[in-house]
């Protein structure tokens, strides 16, 4: 269970720290801002995990290769969902 919450904090965090690099924290609240921390740990993971390695946000939220996958796949979801919603990447 600490591990969920400990999960939803840093998504949280991440989701915040990308969306205020891709300048979108004026559009989005706490609840987006940890969505897009956890589904960036996800992408991030899968795109980026065989190259920077990390782990979970769940299991290894601390290892400093986790929060670096995490972090690049918010921002990489963000820029994803700028190019759809905008037709451009900010």
């Amino acid at each position: 269970m600490i591990d969920f919450i400990i999960a939803i904090v840093m998504g949280g965090v991440i989701g915040w720290l990308a969306s205020i690099v891709m300048r979108t924290d004026a559009q989005q609240g706490i609840f987006l801002n940890i969505i897009v921390g956890c589904i960036g740990s996800i992408l991030g993971r899968f795109l980026l995990g065989r190259f920077l390695g990390g782990g979970h946000l769940r299991g290894d939220a601390f290892d400093p290769m986790t929060l670096l996958t995490a972090f690049l796949g918010a921002i990489i979801l963000l820029a994803i969902v700028n190019l759809v919603r905008r037709g451009r990447v900010r």
